[in-house]
């Protein structure tokens, strides 16, 4: 991982346009390919970022100005102008075992393996954390028709999630050694998802699910079930 702090301009430009004045940032260029410019407060997310694969061509502008070129295959791009480099650093963070779950969203994970078709009928489980280059899908199923879905499952369903999920979901359907699955569709599935969450999920056409999950634990429980 490649971290810069930088006084820099930033300017995305695809599905809409963004401008970021110049200002001293942290500019994150991680090993998998993404790109990401983060301030110094107001939240943990970055304030824009390009999702892998994306290539970074550095040079210089027509005014002759530091400016990098980041691009994504889809058109996106970011062009960040570079005033003045603070600090420039390069650390290796070896591979990363990835997130492991606890408490209640790890057991909703493994209630949802097991009856995953409490989250769209005929859904039948492939494998539970599927791996990927940028992380483990909490479960790859497959559909009454046999289309493959993967479904992210989290506590309390927000944007952060739905945007993990789309980032799956775009490695999934572009990978050629992922074609074997064919195209992939999303399932957004929690205890509550917030609407800001479910508006953006249904906008990229990913399906939101409600899960109960003390009726879901009931259907593990002999004493809970109906005969």
């Amino acid at each position: 991982m490649r971290i810069v702090v930088a006084r820099c301009q930033v300017d995305y430009a695809g599905r809409l346009t963004a401008h970021l004045p110049m200002a001293t940032r942290v500019l994150m260029l991680k090993s998998d390919g993404s790109v990401l410019v983060h301030s110094d407060g107001g939240s943990y997310k970055p304030l824009n970022w390009m999702s892998p694969p994306c290539t970074v061509k550095e040079g210089l502008s027509e005014d002759g100005q530091v400016e990098w070129l980041v691009e994504a295959k889809s058109g996106d791009s970011l062009r960040i102008l570079v005033e003045e480099v603070v600090a420039d650093s390069t650390h290796d963070l070896g591979i990363d075992p990835g997130l492991q779950k606890d408490g209640v969203e790890k057991h909703l994970q493994e209630l949802l393996a097991e009856h995953p078709a409490t989250l769209s009928e005929g859904l039948t489980l492939v494998r539970r954390e599927f791996p990927t280059a940028i992380g483990p899908v909490d479960l790859m199923c497959r559909d009454a028709g046999g289309l493959s879905v993967a479904v992210e499952i989290k506590r309390r369903g927000e944007i952060d999630g739905v945007e993990q999920l789309t980032r799956y979901l775009e490695l999934l359907n572009r990978d050629p050694a992922l074609t074997r699955l064919g195209a992939v569709r999303g399932i957004f599935a929690a205890q509550e998802i917030k609407p800001q969450a479910r508006v953006l999920a249904t906008d990229r056409g990913i399906a939101c699910a409600t899960v109960d999950y003390d009726a879901l634990r009931g259907m593990d429980d002999p004493s809970q079930r109906l005969f």
